[in-house]
C-alpha cells in the first residue's frame, strides 16, 4: 500500500505518533510518502508575513492563523496526485486545514485520520472526521460518537516505540530524581500535585507548566521544559517512580471545563510499561483491562502522598511490579497498531 502520511504540524507528543506509525508502516513493506506539515507552517508563517510586510498593505490585512494552515495544507492535494497514493492518512488533524481535506475528497482521494485528542475536543474533531474515509480514536468511548460522522469509525489504542521504550541504561548526565513527571501541566494535575507533601523527596517536573503561579511551591520542582520522547524515557530510567496523571481538561486553562467518563489509557502508561519502570497512576477503566488491579492507583493528590512515601522504600515491591507491568504491555507495539490500521484501510 502506498500511504501519504501528514504529519501532526505539532513538534513533540503528537509527532511521537507520526514517527512511531511512519517506522511501522515502512517495517511492514508499505510505501510511506512524507508530507511535513509543521515545516511547511514554518515556512508558510515566513513567507506570507514577509508578502504582507513588503506589500505595504494595511494591518487589517495581516495574514491570519487561518491563512497560514491553509498555505501550509492545501499542496496535500498536489502531493497524493503527483505519487498516486491509496491513502492519505493523517496524524491528528489539529493543524491541517479543513479545506485540504475538502480538495482530496473532490479528487477522489481516500483520507484516514488518527484521533489523537479524544475525548476532550471530540466535538471539534467529529467537525474534521465528516470529511474523511476512515477514523481511528484513542478513546474506546469516542466511537460511536464518530460513527455518527463516519461509518467507518474504529478504536486505535495507544502504542509503545521498542526502540525507545525498554528497559535501558542511561548516562550518567541523565538527573536522577525520586519520582519523574514528564508532560503538560493542566490545572488537574497542577491541583493534583499541589496536594502532596514533597518535603524530602526528589520531584522532577518537565514539560510545559505554564499555570503555575509565580509563588507555587511546585515550582521548586521544575527542572527542566519540553523534551522529547527518548529524553523522557532516560529521566523514568532513572527514576525510582514514573508518575502517571491522566488527562481531564477539555482544553488549555484554570478553568477549562472537564471531561468524565474516559475509559482509555494515555501513551505515557504503556511508555512506562514497556520501559520496565515502576509507576502510580491514577485509574481508568482500560487498565484493568492491561493490568488487572496490580497497579497502585490514587484518585487524590493525599493518597497519591501515601503510595509514594510507601514505595519509595519498597524498592523490592518495585522491581516486581514494574516487571509484571512490562510482560503486560508486550504487543502493544506501533507494529500491531500500524497492522490495524491497514487492515481497516483494506476493508473501507
Amino acid at each position: 500500500m502506498k500511504i501519504l502520511l501528514v504529519h501532526p504540524g505539532a513538534t513533540w507528543a503528537t509527532a511521537d505518533v507520526w514517527r512511531g506509525y511512519r517506522k511501522a508502516l515502512q517495517r511492514a513493506g508499505h510505501e510511506v510518502i512524507d508530507y511535513a506539515l509543521a515545516g511547511r507552517i514554518v515556512a508558510a508563517g515566513g513567507w506570507l508575513n514577509y508578502s504582507w510586510k513588503k506589500s505595504g498593505l494595511p494591518k487589517e490585512r495581516k495574514p491570519t492563523r487561518n491563512d497560514i494552515l491553509y498555505a501550509a495544507g492545501v499542496f496535500v492535494l498536489e502531493k497524493a496526485l503527483h505519487h498516486r497514493v491509496d491513502w492519505i492518512l493523517v496524524i491528528s488533524a489539529m493543524y491541517l486545514h479543513p479545506e485540504a481535506i475538502v480538495l482530496l475528497r473532490r479528487a477522489g482521494l481516500r483520507v484516514a485520520m488518527i484521533m489523537t485528542e479524544s475525548p476532550y475536543d471530540d466535538e471539534g474533531q467529529k467537525r474534521v472526521a465528516a470529511l474523511a474515509n476512515c477514523i481511528f480514536t484513542n478513546e474506546r468511548t469516542s466511537v460511536d460518537a464518530f460513527r455518527e460522522v463516519c461509518h467507518s469509525s474504529h478504536y486505535l489504542a495507544h502504542a509503545y516505540d521498542p526502540e525507545v521504550h525498554q528497559p535501558h541504561a542511561v548516562n550518567g548526565d541523565t538527573p536522577a530524581h525520586d519520582v519523574v513527571f514528564v508532560g503538560t501541566g493542566f490545572q488537574e494535575r497542577c491541583e493534583m500535585l499541589r496536594a502532596v507533601d514533597w518535603d524530602g523527596i526528589d520531584l522532577g517536573l518537565y514539560g510545559s507548566w505554564m499555570l503555575l503561579g509565580g509563588r507555587n511551591q511546585l515550582r521548586q520542582h521544575l527542572y527542566g521544559g519540553v523534551i522529547d520522547n527518548r529524553q523522557a524515557a532516560d529521566m523514568y530510567q532513572a527514576a525510582g517512580i514514573g508518575l502517571n496523571i491522566h488527562r481531564t481538561s477539555t482544553r488549555w486553562g484554570r478553568d477549562a471545563p472537564r471531561v468524565n467518563g474516559a475509559e482509555s489509557v494515555n501513551p505515557r502508561v504503556i511508555e512506562l510499561a514497556a520501559g520496565g519502570v515502576f509507576c502510580l497512576s491514577d485509574w481508568r477503566a482500560e487498565m484493568s483491562d492491561l493490568f488487572g488491579y496490580y497497579v497502585p492507583r490514587f484518585s487524590t493528590g493525599e493518597e497519591m502522598g501515601e503510595l509514594v512515601h510507601h514505595y519509595l522504600g519498597a524498592p523490592e515491591e518495585r522491581r516486581e511490579i514494574a516487571e509484571r507491568m512490562r510482560q503486560d504491555v508486550q504487543g502493544q507495539t506501533f507494529d500491531v497498531r500500524a497492522t490495524q490500521v491497514v487492515e481497516a484501510l483494506e476493508a473501507t
